[in-house]
């Protein structure tokens, strides 16, 4: 079932202005002039269309909310007050279409599925990594609490959903309950930048490692520590790819990469003799001073 409100990329509880800006944004990124030849953009551009059209008209976005992206059927079938047009027997159309079972005295109780229901989570970026649990609090029809416990799988990225069968809004006269649908948020890490399943950090190495070669610490994400060799004469700004040690991808045994750009740290407060020392290693390398 296509969700208008996930195409959008927008909560079910959106205004209108943030569905027109969200609109707009999307609009101008997938528009066929922007995306020539490519048909990916065109489909999403429809897409994003279609989604506009239903939750920008307000009667359209009640009858949605209220029946999902099968409301049109519903219009058609003449549920709720539309015309019946040739409908030869209403009882038998509900039957057919929504599952409506007849009761002893000629008429029939409609059984409709529940909603699906969204709720967004934040996940540290070792939450995703290591996989984590949300306990989750919902009130039952009667009032009373209800909490359940839904389990993050390792690896998941922001904009992934976890399904939870059975656990959205419940259905009418027998109809199924809905799903609750956790959507993923990963919040920014202060050492890795995630790209996909690999990880990019920094490392500070001193300037005489990056000369002469030797060892540095590298925390990892998973609260090891590595120990990343490096050659002598190493250049800054270099990168060293340490495969396995990415985010795990989801549902498999392997890691993506990690990548480490190592950053030259200078000394400082120089004593005159050290001044000379680094005066004289310039010289014997031919390295002459910048000019002023």
């Amino acid at each position: 079932m296509k969700d208008y409100y996930q195409v959008l990329g927008v909560s079910r509880s959106a205004s209108d202005d943030e569905i027109k800006q969200a609109y707009r944004r999307l609009a101008r990124k997938y528009h066929p002039d922007v995306n020539r030849g490519d048909p990916q953009a065109e489909a999403r551009f429809k897409e994003i269309n279609e989604a506009y059209q239903v939750l920008s008209d307000k009667e359209q976005r009640a009858k949605y909310d209220r029946f999902g992206s099968d409301f049109r059927r519903y219009e058609q079938a003449g549920y709720g007050g539309f015309d019946y047009g040739n409908a030869t027997d209403v009882a038998d159309l509900f039957e057919t279409l929504f599952g409506a079972r007849r009761t002893p005295g000629g008429g029939f109780n409609v059984s409709l599925d529940g909603q699906d229901v969204e709720q967004n989570v934040e996940l540290t970026l070792e939450e995703a990594y290591h996989g984590t649990q949300r306990s989750l609090q919902f009130s039952n029809p009667n009032g009373t609490p209800r909490t359940i416990t839904v389990k993050i799988p390792p690896g998941i990225d922001t904009g992934k959903r976890v399904r939870v069968p059975g656990e959205g809004a419940p259905g009418l006269n027998g109809g199924r309950r809905g799903d609750l649908y956790l959507v993923v948020t990963v919040k920014p890490h202060p050492r890795f930048e995630r790209k996909g399943n690999d990880l990019y950090t920094t490392a500070p190495v001193s300037m005489y490692t990056l000369l002469l070669g030797g060892q540095i610490q590298l925390p990892l994400l998973s609260g090891k520590t590595l120990k990343l060799a490096i050659p002598p004469q190493t250049q800054n700004g270099r990168v060293f790819r340490i495969a396995e040690q990415g985010m795990p991808l989801m549902g498999s045994p392997r890691y993506g990469d990690l990548y480490v750009t190592v950053s030259a740290v200078l000394p400082t407060n120089l004593s005159p003799q050290a001044r000379q020392l680094i005066e004289e290693l310039q010289r014997l390398t031919g390295n002459p001073a910048e000019e002023k």
